[in-house]
């Protein structure tokens, strides 16, 4: 099969409102059910399974089954890499959301979400900003954890420094936010940051989906460690 059927196959598996949808909501990182995705999507569950069957069998999600469940999630950093470039490719002029809802759930996944396995939005953005300043992260260059950083997310954080180097990913790469037009902290350094203020209460997901918040340990957290006064973030 020639490269040009195979971009066509995969920009197929995008095509579909459902399927897209299904991938949106699997961009938290976490796995899901067929059953979850299907009332997400407001679709019926035999028709949840035909089109998981097809991201599957495209290479975009993986399964596995436990018990009478089937439980679905995103192939690899690869896959969640390619749904935010379609995403950050629609730019701010997509059309806004209506109802108290849909603005609400808009504004809390722009303050702060999980893109796949680290975070994003405004609250993403302004760590990675709070470690630049601090010289954790060097921007000079793509991204760079400094030596400085290395300590910081060892001995700051308790993160074991073979966590970090036990992948062949790069320890820190950009990220483009498709909510803040601007890079955020990603890669294997990213990703433990996200399980370190997951696991420390410094960030509370809110509901099953991707979006985070900012708990009063974790203003404390920012204040003390990279000098963020959260209060400036207009996290409302």
């Amino acid at each position: 099969m020639t490269i040009e059927r195979d971009v066509a196959r995969l920009a197929a598996l995008l095509a579909d409102p459902t399927r897209a949808a299904f991938c949106l909501a699997l961009l938290d990182g976490r796995a899901w059910t067929a059953t979850e995705l299907a009332g997400h999507a407001g679709v019926a569950v035999s028709t949840a399974s035909e089109h998981l069957n097809r991201l599957v069998e495209g290479g975009l999600l993986t399964e596995h089954r436990q018990g009478r469940h089937r439980y679905v999630q995103l192939a690899n950093e690869q896959a969640a890499d390619l749904l935010e470039a379609f995403i950050s490719h629609l730019g701010p002029a997509q059309r806004p959301a209506t109802g108290l809802r849909a603005i609400s759930a808009s504004a809390a996944l722009a303050n702060g979400r999980t893109c796949y396995d680290h975070l994003a939005g405004r609250l993403g953005v302004a760590i990675t900003d709070g470690m630049t300043t601090a010289g954790l992260l060097d921007q000079s260059d793509g991204f760079a954890i400094t030596d400085t950083g290395l300590t910081w997310l060892t001995d700051g954080l308790g993160i074991a420094e073979a966590d970090l180097r036990s992948t062949k990913r790069p320890l820190a790469r950009a990220c483009l936010d498709w909510t803040e037009r601007r890079s955020h902290l990603a890669g294997t350094a990213g990703a433990h940051l996200l399980r370190s203020f997951l696991t420390k209460g410094w960030i509370k997901r809110i509901g099953k989906g991707r979006a985070v918040r900012l708990t009063p340990l974790g203003t404390t957290a920012l204040r003390d460690h990279l000098a963020i006064n959260p209060n400036d973030l207009d996290l409302t």
